[in-house]
C-alpha cells in the first residue's frame, strides 16, 4: 500500500500541497507588489537589471583628453569696391581766332561748315582782295547802288538789303562786322552762284 492509498496519509498530503501552494502564491504575490512599486518610485531595481545597465554604461579612459573645439570660421572677405567710372573727357575749349583777315576768314569758315554753307579759304580770300583789298570799313560810294543809297559795305562789299536777307543767325547783325560780312555775303553766293568759289568779278 502506498502513502497516497491511505485516505488518512494522503488527506495529509494534500493539506502540506495546499499550505506550500499558498505560500509561493503569497510569495510571489509580494514579489510582484515590490517589482511594482520600485518600478513606479524609481526607488527599487532588480538586481539583474542593474547589472545590466551598469556594464552597457560607457567607461570613459582616465587619460582621455577632451575633443578640440572646432576651429572658427576665416572672416569674410569684403568684395572690392566697384571701379569709379572714367571721368568723361572735357569739351575742347572754343579756338581762338587772331583778330585779323586771316583769323575772320578762318572763324567764317567755321560756322559756314556748321551751317552747311560751301566755301574755301582760297576762294573767299580771293574775292575778299577784289572787292575791298581786305579792308573791313570799306565802302563804294560811286556805283549804282550807292547812287540808289545802298552803298556796298564791308570784306565782301554787301549791301545792306542782302546782308539782311542772307544774314546767318549766330553773327553778328552789324554789317560791318567782319565775320558777319563774309558769312552773309557766301551764304548768298551759295544760293546764287553754288559757292563763293564760283564768284571771280563783281557779284
Amino acid at each position: 500500500m502506498t502513502a497516497l492509498s491511505d485516505p488518512a496519509r494522503r488527506g495529509k498530503v494534500i493539506a502540506a500541497a495546499r499550505t506550500v501552494g499558498t505560500a509561493a502564491l503569497a510569495l510571489g504575490v509580494f514579489g510582484s507588489i515590490i517589482t511594482a512599486a520600485g518600478s513606479a518610485n524609481g526607488d527599487v531595481e532588480p538586481a539583474a537589471l542593474k547589472e545590466t545597465l551598469a556594464a552597457a554604461a560607457p567607461v570613459a579612459p582616465a587619460n582621455e583628453q577632451p575633443a578640440p573645439a572646432a576651429p572658427a570660421p576665416a572672416p569674410a572677405v569684403a568684395p572690392a569696391p566697384a571701379p569709379m567710372p572714367a571721368p568723361a573727357p572735357a569739351p575742347a575749349p572754343a579756338p581762338v581766332y587772331a583778330d585779323n583777315l586771316d583769323g575772320w576768314i578762318r572763324q567764317a569758315l567755321d560756322i559756314m561748315s556748321q551751317r552747311g554753307i560751301p566755301g574755301s579759304y582760297d576762294g573767299i580770300l580771293r574775292n575778299i582782295l577784289r572787292e575791298s583789298s581786305g579792308n573791313p570799313q570799306a565802302i563804294n560810294l560811286y556805283d549804282s547802288n550807292a547812287a540808289m543809297g545802298i552803298p556796298s559795305k564791308g570784306l565782301l562789299q554787301v549791301i545792306d538789303p542782302t546782308f539782311n536777307a542772307y544774314h546767318v543767325d549766330g553773327t553778328s547783325t552789324n554789317i560791318w562786322d567782319p565775320v558777319a560780312n563774309i558769312v552773309a555775303a557766301c551764304n548768298y553766293a551759295a544760293h546764287r552762284y553754288g559757292s563763293m568759289d564760283n564768284v571771280s568779278s563783281a557779284y
